[in-house]
């Protein structure tokens, strides 16, 4: 996460005000919360009418006179049952749709947020982290949401109302009761602020162990390459450790305060029976008056005893709701301008840099580029070389607007790309990547996120162009085979062909190579160059290159180090200069061709 995301968490106040984050999304279900309110509501009454029941049916004694009398209490005691059973299966209803209906609203917009955040963000943040905020915090908002804060408000309702029923029923006894819950409510409110810091901590070391195995199965090929296994273990291991020490913390400070409160209620519950049955003793109360009155100061611990053990649960939901609106809050550094520049149509395909220098926030002392400059005409094909750190990725970084420079103008087609709509400028690029992600599942799929809605016509034509074709109707479902998470079936080749095929599809006018042949053997760079050359007709296209073999035609050659241009021609030229930078690299690689 960000510096402030990752820093801010545990200083904050220790309250459940984070949960009122989430009443945007309440305010969006007005009838399912309506219809939960009314259950709740109905189920609570019900449940405070059965004391008042139970004392008639004693006072009034059991004997065969009062028969037919009591026939109609129990009977009446049945029909309570019924609603209330009803009114709380359908509060049960209500509560759970609305915690399952706005968890996934939640996880859609966190989702859709995360998808926006620049590259700033990424550089920094653990993509096992963002999942866990993803999944393990959104069932913890869940929870609160539906069951938990149904029950909170459930008892609060119950307590509420039996409180003011044991006042009616005897002042005297309820003031005993009554003095006691400044005794129970304060140590609540102290404990739960240790516990809501000590959920909040066992939420970020288990999003830790989330991360960290999220990256070691990703990698586990390489883990198991360097005989590492183990040690992956033991470290996920240690990980898993810290949350569980974290989370036993939270769950120990849990329970001293869930102790506290159900001593304290019931200690006070005894203490009124023991006075409430010296009252009936001396006629002051009859054997009903005290049966309700013990059976509402029963509902009133019971709520009160509950609540302490529900405030935990509200407070790790505050820690989960926190943690996810960090990431709703979280602000792109790269984003369209309010009032957008329209980019000329038809498009041109040019491109300009202009005195940009760039330093990436990681490493702000340390700039990729340095008032660099250059052009690149319509349909030109200029290529970018230099050492490992000149700055030729950082490039295309700009022009993607992964990042924007501190200084200096990105041009396409004449407009500056930080004055139009981010999604415009994108649009028109298509990148070939030296690392191509492939995505889980179908070939088809992969070579359509080139251009979302394709035909299978339009995705079979882009392969035949990339030389894919031929590898993919030997696979054993043709285009509609499962190519696994990452593309683990696929070889190296294999996957850059696919990357290509999605560059073709895209039919974008200006196209950016990242050394796109470097994973392919000498047969099939051959065929795929072939292809590249037709895809390039036409286009605007801008070549990282580290094999100097596959940009010996290209229309302008630009060689970089430390961030700027040092020199600037066709192959033919520079590779005649004496003491030049690309003349250097031109003969360790072509004289070790040959000594090869």
């Amino acid at each position: 996460m960000s510096d402030k995301a990752n820093s801010s968490p545990r200083a904050k106040a220790k309250s459940i005000r984070p949960l009122l984050t989430l009443f945007p999304y309440l305010l969006r279900y007005k009838k399912l919360v309506a219809g939960a309110v009314f259950f709740l509501f109905l189920a609570a009454v019900t449940t405070l009418a059965l004391p008042m029941a139970v004392r008639r049916v004693i006072d009034n004694g059991f004997s065969a006179d009062d028969a037919a009398l009591i026939n109609n209490y129990f009977t009446m005691l049945i029909v309570i049952a019924l609603v209330l059973a009803t009114a709380s299966a359908m509060r049960y209803f209500f509560v759970i749709t609305l915690g399952e209906r706005i968890v996934s609203d939640v996880r859609r917009d966190v989702f859709g947020q995360v998808m926006n955040l620049s590259s700033t963000f990424y550089d920094t943040a653990k993509s096992g982290e963002i999942v866990s905020r993803l999944t393990a915090d959104t069932t913890q908002i869940k929870s609160a949401v539906g069951a938990t804060a149904s029950l909170a408000l459930r008892n609060t309702l119950l307590g509420t109302g039996a409180l003011v029923m044991m006042i009616i029923t005897s002042p005297s006894l309820s003031a005993i009761v009554i003095g006691v819950i400044p005794l129970i409510v304060l140590p609540i409110v102290a404990f739960g602020r240790r516990v809501r810091a000590k959920s909040r901590t066992a939420q970020d070391t288990l999003a830790d162990a989330s991360a960290y195995a999220s990256e070691a199965i990703g990698a586990v090929r390489s883990f198991q390459a360097f005989t590492n296994e183990k040690f992956a273990s033991d470290r996920y291991t240690d990980a898993v450790n810290t949350a569980f020490a974290a989370a036993r913390s939270a769950v120990g400070a849990r329970s001293v305060l869930t102790a506290f409160a159900i001593f304290m209620v019931f200690s006070s519950v005894v203490a009124v029976l023991w006075i409430g049955a010296t009252r009936v003793l001396t006629g002051e109360m009859t054997p009903g008056t005290l049966g309700q009155f013990l059976l509402y100061a029963i509902f009133a611990a019971g709520a009160l005893g509950a609540l302490s053990e529900i405030w935990g649960e509200l407070q790790l939901a505050a820690g989960a709701a926190e943690r996810l609106t960090e990431l709703l809050v979280e602000e792109s550094d790269v984003k369209s301008p309010e009032n957008p520049v329209a980019l000329p149509e038809p498009p041109m395909g040019t491109l300009a840099f202009e005195d940009v220098s760039f330093a990436y926030p990681t490493r702000p002392e340390d700039r990729a580029l340095n008032g660099l400059s250059f052009e690149v005409n319509p349909g030109e094909t200029v290529a970018i070389v230099g050492a490992s750190g000149a700055g030729k990725s950082t490039i295309f970084g700009l022009l993607m607007r992964q990042y924007d420079p501190q200084s200096g103008k990105v041009l396409v087609d004449g407009v500056d790309i930080k004055s139009t709509e981010l999604r415009d400028a994108r649009e028109r690029m298509a990148i070939v990547p030296q690392d191509v992600a492939i995505l889980s599942g179908t070939v088809a799929d992969n070579i359509a996120f080139g251009r979302r809605g394709a035909t299978e016509q339009e995705v079979k034509a882009a392969a035949i162009a990339a030389q894919a074709d031929g590898f993919v109707s030997e696979l054993p479902d043709g285009y509609h085979t499962q190519v696994g998470e990452r593309g683990v079936t696929l070889s190296g080749g294999q996957r850059q062909r696919l990357a290509i095929a999605r560059a073709i599809l895209r039919d974008a006018p200006i196209l950016l190579l990242d050394e796109a042949t470097s994973a392919l053997d000498a047969e099939s760079e051959t065929l795929v160059q072939k292809a590249l050359e037709g895809l390039m007709e036409g286009r605007t296209t801008l070549v990282i290159a580290h094999r100097l073999a596959t940009i010996l035609k290209a229309d302008r050659i630009l060689v970089m180090d430390k961030g700027r241009i040092v020199e600037t021609g066709t192959h033919a030229v520079l590779a005649k200069k004496k003491d030049g930078v690309y003349a250097r690299l031109a003969a360790l690689q072509f004289n070790a061709g040959h000594a090869a």
